[in-house]
């Protein structure tokens, strides 16, 4: 299984940061393939409406660091999205790969079927946040789970942890478990939707 990570947080130890690469190690562990992206030390555009990925190209027409990311996706088995909390969403960074896989959509996907041009695939999607309050910012992975199905991310996995300061030392060693039992699940096959 080729697994790839893709770490949106600005803070290259911080709490998502370090949840994903727990994740990631235990894959790796597992015998999986695994690779990752730190999109902040990374210089690319957001998606710019061109079209250009429904007139003719069948990937994104711009050329930047993203370029290798989006490629590594396609190639993959399953992706690992990592983000803090920002002001109520997923960080800047994770967007902007976010709008860029608009170029996976065959130019017919709003009728089509299968309107994905990529091969089914499995996602982690890690959220953390510094408030307690569960019920904040609960609709960021519903939100962004319809589009990450038309690109045929029918396997979700959610972990999602609250109540964490900027310090990846305030991380419950219960979530680094859970972290590991996810990467078990995941690479072993098993589906299930967890949030904790």
């Amino acid at each position: 299984m080729k697994i790839v990570t893709l770490m949106g947080s600005p803070r290259s130890q911080g709490n998502s940061s370090t949840i994903a690469r727990r994740f990631q190690d235990t894959a790796a562990a597992l015998g999986a393939e695994v690779s990752s992206f730190e999109l902040n030390r990374l210089t690319y555009r957001g998606c710019q409406g061109c079209y250009a990925c429904k007139q003719g190209l069948e990937q994104c027409i711009l050329n930047d660091d993203l370029s290798e990311v989006l490629a590594a996706v396609a190639e993959s088995d399953a992706v690992v999205l990592a983000t803090p909390v920002y002001y109520g969403d997923m960080t800047a960074q994770l967007k902007g790969f976010m709008d860029r896989t608009y170029s996976y959509l065959k130019p017919d996907y709003l009728s089509n079927p299968t309107p994905s041009r990529l091969s089914p695939k499995k996602l982690v999607f890690i959220i953390t946040q510094g408030h307690p309050d569960e019920t904040l910012f609960a609709d960021i992975f519903p939100r962004y789970d319809g589009f990450l199905k038309w690109l045929g991310f029918s396997e979700s996995h959610l972990l999602r942890v609250c109540g964490v300061g900027p310090s990846s030392n305030s991380l419950p060693e219960a979530t680094l478990l859970q972290a590991d039992e996810l990467a078990r699940q995941l690479v072993g096959g098993k589906n299930n939707l967890l949030a904790f």
